[in-house]
C-alpha cells in the first residue's frame, strides 16, 4: 500500500498550517512549497481541493492567504485520506466510490465495494470470479484505513516545536 504524493503533500500542507509560529496570520502556497521544496503549481491544486473539502479557509485580496478551517484535533487522518486519495484499487477487482461530504470516521468500514463480477467478463483477471486474494487485500486495506481513522492532525503535530524548527528556521 502506498499513498500518492498528492496525499503526502496534502498532509504536509495541513501540518505546516497547524504549526506555523503565528497562527493568526495567514500562510501562502509559496511559503509552504518553499518549506517542503515542492512544486507550487502542484501544491496549488492540492490546496484548492483541501479548500473545497472544507479543511482550509482561503482569504482573497492583498493580505489574503490560507489557514486551517478546523482545529487540528477535528481533522481525522483516515477521513482525509479517503477523500483525497484518487482510488484504493490495490487490485483491479476493487472500485472506490468517493464521498466528498464525509467529515466523520466511518465505524462500518471503508467506502469500498468490490466490482460486480461477471463470469462472462473478457477484460481483467481471468480468475476474478473465484479469487480469494481480493478478500485478503480488502482486509489489509480496511486495517490500514482503520488505523488512520484513530489519528487526527493534532496527534501528528505533538512535536510542534521540532516541526517548526525544520519548517520555519530558515525564515526566522
Amino acid at each position: 500500500m502506498r499513498l500518492t504524493n498528492y496525499s503526502d503533500y496534502a498532509l504536509r500542507s495541513l501540518i505546516y498550517l497547524a504549526v506555523k509560529p503565528e497562527p493568526e496570520t495567514l500562510a501562502n502556497i509559496s511559503d509552504i512549497a518553499s518549506s517542503y521544496n515542492i512544486s507550487k503549481s502542484h501544491l496549488t491544486k492540492i490546496i484548492h481541493q483541501l479548500g473545497q473539502l472544507g479543511y482550509i479557509e482561503s482569504v482573497r485580496g492583498k493580505n489574503g492567504g490560507i489557514r486551517l478551517a478546523y482545529a487540528p484535533k477535528d481533522i481525522n487522518l483516515g477521513v482525509l485520506i479517503k477523500q483525497i486519495e484518487p482510488d484504493f484499487d490495490l487490485v483491479e477487482c476493487f472500485a472506490t466510490p468517493v464521498s466528498s461530504d464525509d467529515r466523520k470516521p466511518r465505524s462500518t468500514g471503508l467506502p469500498i465495494t468490490l466490482i460486480n463480477e461477471d463470469v462472462n467478463k473478457t477484460v481483467g483477471c481471468v480468475i476474478m470470479p473465484v479469487c480469494q486474494l481480493k478478500g485478503v487485500f480488502f482486509e489489509a486495506l480496511t486495517a490500514f484505513i482503520t488505523v488512520l481513522e484513530k489519528y487526527t492532525l493534532a496527534d501528528i503535530i505533538k512535536n510542534e516545536d521540532e516541526l517548526s524548527q525544520f519548517l520555519f528556521s530558515q525564515k526566522m
